[in-house]
């Protein structure tokens, strides 16, 4: 009986229809097949400082796993103390977008993959030099070897950009409170979170923030407080594109703190309530900000299960 009042109908099928439950894996691209020895090699890369110019800085140091794979900072650390114009994404269910960084410059994750090490106010490694030293390791080189037995170099700059965008299409949280619910559990929200479910509906917030990640991945105008980032604009030139930024996912957001571009948007309920203004033109009750707060909190998902890896 507990079972079958637990799947009883709520009667907001109508709002629940309208959002996926998060699967297991993202889509995988036809030319970088998911094995476990590139997922083994990306783990590695993802902790390894030494493809930094100083030597200490990894993928890890700003996608911390401790801090919802992000920094909780407002905008990054890098190179030298350097501080960036930008909050930090998660990388976590980085695999469902469909484009990558606050500005979209890259589509999917193996383009995304080389970027940090690169820039110079994150890790500033030449990336040849990057690779030379991962070649000093015999480790490495047979580690490259096993992940991608067909090529005859296999230490190169594209292996090392499908290794880690391997590795990180591994790190989803399914089986959130909101996803069970969305697969019949019932009880797996409590009145409030549906509640905030339905104002987020009503309010228009799916709009933007629809399908598995709960983005749309496409670029919307915002100015938030204190921020004077051109945003996809730097990538375009196209007028129209000025302070345009990515959708970012909602999923895991009660645990990646802070928000927006600039990262001075320090609480959620603050958060909810700059997105009503700015985006549908409207201030909300204190009530719907704390339903819709509510609401969030049940995206947060299983975090994935993984060993850091030994380095060489």
């Amino acid at each position: 009986m507990a079972s079958g009042a637990a799947l009883a109908d709520d009667g907001l099928e109508n709002y629940r229809d309208r959002f996926e439950a998060l699967p297991y894996l993202p889509p995988i691209p036809a030319d970088n097949s998911l094995t476990e020895e590139k997922v083994e090699l990306g783990k590695m890369m993802f902790f390894e400082p030494r493809i930094s110019s100083s030597g200490v800085i990894s993928c890890a140091t700003c996608h911390n796993p401790a801090l919802g794979w992000s920094d909780r900072i407002p905008r990054a650390t890098g190179h030298d103390g350097q501080v960036g114009e930008r909050n930090t994404p998660t990388v976590l269910n980085s695999g469902f977008l469909d484009a990558q960084f606050w500005d979209g410059r890259e589509p999917d994750l193996e383009g995304q993959a080389l970027g940090p090490i690169e820039a110079s106010v994150e890790m500033a490694m030449d990336l040849d030099m990057a690779l030379e030293r991962l070649t000093s390791f015999d480790h490495y080189q047979r580690k490259f070897a096993e992940a991608f037995p067909e090529d005859e170099e296999p230490l190169n700059a594209d292996n090392l950009a499908y290794s880690l965008a391997s590795f990180q299409r591994t790190l989803n949280t399914p089986n959130s409170p909101f996803d069970r619910y969305l697969r019949g559990d019932m009880n797996a929200l409590t009145q409030q979170e549906k509640d905030g479910m339905v104002a987020f509906v009503d309010n228009g917030c799916i709009a933007c923030h629809r399908g598995p990640a709960l983005t749309d991945s496409q670029f919307h105008a915002i100015q938030v407080p204190g921020s004077t980032d051109l945003g996809r604009y730097l990538v375009t030139d196209e007028e129209s594109d000025k302070y345009r930024f990515r959708t970012p996912t909602l999923r895991n957001v009660a645990v990646t703190y802070p928000y927006m571009n600039n990262g001075a948007t320090e609480t959620l309920e603050e958060a909810v309530a700059i997105m009503g203004q700015e985006m549908l033109g409207r201030d909300f009750e204190e009530q719907s900000i704390a339903d819709i707060t509510a609401f969030l909190h049940t995206l947060t998902g299983e975090m994935p299960h993984f060993e850091v890896p030994a380095l060489p």
